[in-house]
């Protein structure tokens, strides 16, 4: 059928990895859809159990296998994740229950495993923190592997006769996204998924555009269309017309060009055009991506993210080990500082799902300092890990979900606690290691000038900070789109927190998405914004941004916006302070 012939139309998803990519669609299948329940007799029980665990041996198999052909250069976290997802295969409840369940209902293996999948989702829903949340993902996508062995189904080959393929699914697994990346496949496209997804991650660490959450896209995607990409805007063309497939083809060698030009600037300062010099720093999840930071010339780790270290596992990572990751990357950053998130998770030490059962709303529950204000003995553990890693570099200590100074002050107590242990046993750290607050509460907003009197610094972390203000699930896609961070009574927060931090003489920092959002770098500087912290892959942008800004020029425009009441009237003046 001709090109012409076909129907064109549009899905907008949740971009997580920027660019344009252009190619024809590869789908994969979804062999949960192709579950059915039979019956099985009592003397095939046996058979039946034998052929579940053979699909689990054969899958634990693929995966070690994946894991052995990982190139030497590969980023740290694929190997992560096929840890993970081993983790997950060697469980009993998932290589045990459904056998349970075979022999109980006399059901076939692909049923069993699907029932017991859907109960384990369902406990992960209950968990309060995001991303140990979105770990469901995990579990389904392991699921879809034993599924597939079981079903018969063979690896999807790629084809090879065509220069750029679009992978289509319903989820990918980081598994196989590995496999793919030998394909070269030009960008992942998927129906669920979130920003903070292993997909998500996995896209950007390999520099793959990437749009997640098109809810349907598998199913209105033919195998072979051509399909269009941006990941910058989170859009999918199908069937483009002739002018609309040029118009693109334009902008991905622009934004080709563009990426190369910005890597020049990465030796340059980040000052104004009336010379206000800006901090720009680079957020972190795990170690290398350290080296990601280091290649766009960000001048410090603004927010270190230490859950990472936590997720996914039975037990709590030791002293010595969460002290052997603070080290590393400290001494790579050479001296440049690195701020450091403790523990921020919401569910208990064990991450056990069943734990948030009684939280009727996890997002207000025992969660980051709170919950480790509960737990002092992992804090305490934390805590000397941090103080022996800050001997090595420039350290310093975040605390994230401050609300009260009496959450401060106890943390104050604990971190003396912490100090006066190693002092004990003559173990060497930065006496003088700063400590700074994450102003992402309203209530801490509007009392952040009590806050940065008894903080070393303050970091906003607007993430949260437009969730509680708003009341809004950023992650219900329900209300997603009354997720503003235009929001008058956000700016004003936001703004009254850097004038407490700057009449005090106590830095403060944005280190949410704001951060590394273009449309409001001009605001936040005008506001007196001077340290930036955001994904390695904004700074250059952000930078850019920076430089072709004259503070003064824009301070008349700036007041009109934080003035305004009406969301209305503040995003064209924010479009005009951006031109």
């Amino acid at each position: 059928m001709a090109q012409s012939s076909k129907v064109s139309f549009s899905m907008h998803g949740v971009g997580v990895s920027g660019g344009i990519a252009i190619g024809n669609a590869h789908l994969v299948t979804n062999a949960l859809v192709e579950v059915v329940h039979y019956q099985i007799p009592k003397k095939a029980l046996v058979a039946e159990i034998i052929r579940f665990e053979q699909a689990l041996e054969r899958v634990k198999q693929d995966l070690q296998a994946v894991r052995e052909q990982l190139p030497a250069n590969a980023p740290a976290e694929l190997d992560a994740f096929i840890n993970t997802h081993l983790m997950i295969l060697s469980d009993k409840h998932l290589s045990e229950e459904p056998k349970a369940i075979i022999e109980q209902e006399l059901c076939n293996a692909e049923w069993a495993l699907k029932q017991q999948m859907h109960e384990l989702v369902a406990q992960f829903e209950l968990i309060e923190d995001e991303y140990l949340r979105e770990r469901k993902q995990d579990v389904v996508q392991v699921v879809e592997r034993i599924i597939k062995v079981l079903l018969g189904h063979p690896s999807e080959a790629v084809r090879p006769d065509e220069s750029a393929q679009i992978l289509v699914a319903y989820d990918v697994s980081p598994a196989d996204a590995i496999q793919f990346k030998h394909h070269q496949f030009a960008a992942f496209i998927t129906d669920v998924g979130g920003a903070t997804s292993h997909t998500a991650i996995l896209a950007r660490s390999l520099s793959i555009p990437s749009i997640v959450a098109l809810h349907r896209a598998r199913d209105l995607i033919r195998d072979g269309e051509l399909i269009i990409v941006d990941g910058n805007h989170g859009i999918v063309i199908v069937n483009p017309d002739k002018d609309t497939l040029a118009e693109y083809r334009l902008r991905q060698e622009e934004w080709e060009l563009e990426q190369q030009k910005l890597k020049r600037l990465k030796l340059t300062k980040a000052v104004t055009l009336d010379g206000i010099e800006v901090e720009l720093h680079a957020n972190i999840e795990v170690p290398s991506d350290v080296a990601k930071a280091k290649a766009v010339g960000a001048s410090g780790i603004g927010l270190y993210r230490t859950e990472f270290l936590f997720m996914n596992r039975r037990e709590m990572p030791d002293e010595q080990e969460q002290f052997a990751a603070y080290r590393t990357v400290a001494e790579t950053m050479k001296g440049m500082p690195v701020t450091i998130r403790t523990l921020d998770l919401g569910a208990d030490k064990q991450m056990n799902p069943d734990a948030a059962r009684s939280c009727t709303n996890p997002a207000l529950g025992l969660r980051a300092i709170r919950l480790c204000l509960s737990e002092p003995q992992i804090f305490h553990t934390q805590l000397r890990a941090i103080l022996r890693a800050s001997h090595y570099g420039k350290i310093k200590i975040l605390i994230p979900m401050l609300s009260s100074l009496f959450e401060l002050r106890q943390t104050v107590t604990l971190l003396e606690r912490a100090k006066e242990s190693l002092r004990a046993e003559n173990i060497p750290f930065d006496e003088a290691i700063k400590l700074g607050g994450m102003i992402e509460i309203p209530a801490a907003a509007i009392n952040a000038e009590a806050f940065a009197r008894e903080l070393d610094f303050l970091s906003i972390g607007t993430n949260d900070l437009i969730q509680y203000s708003l009341a809004i699930d950023r992650t219900d896609d329900a209300v997603a789109h009354l997720y503003k961070p235009s929001h008058p009574a956000v700016l004003k927060l936001i703004e009254m927190t850097i004038k407490a931090g700057n009449k005090l003489g106590k830095p403060v920092s944005v280190c949410g998405e704001m951060a590394g959002d273009l449309d409001f770098t001009r605001l936040l500087l005008s506001m007196g914004l001077r340290q930036f912290s955001m994904h390695p892959s904004h700074v250059l942008t952000i930078k850019r941004q920076v430089l072709q800004t004259e503070l003064q020029a824009i301070i008349p425009l700036t007041r009109k916006i934080m003035n305004a009441y009406d969301i209305d009237k503040i995003e064209p003046l924010l479009e005009k302070l951006n031109q």
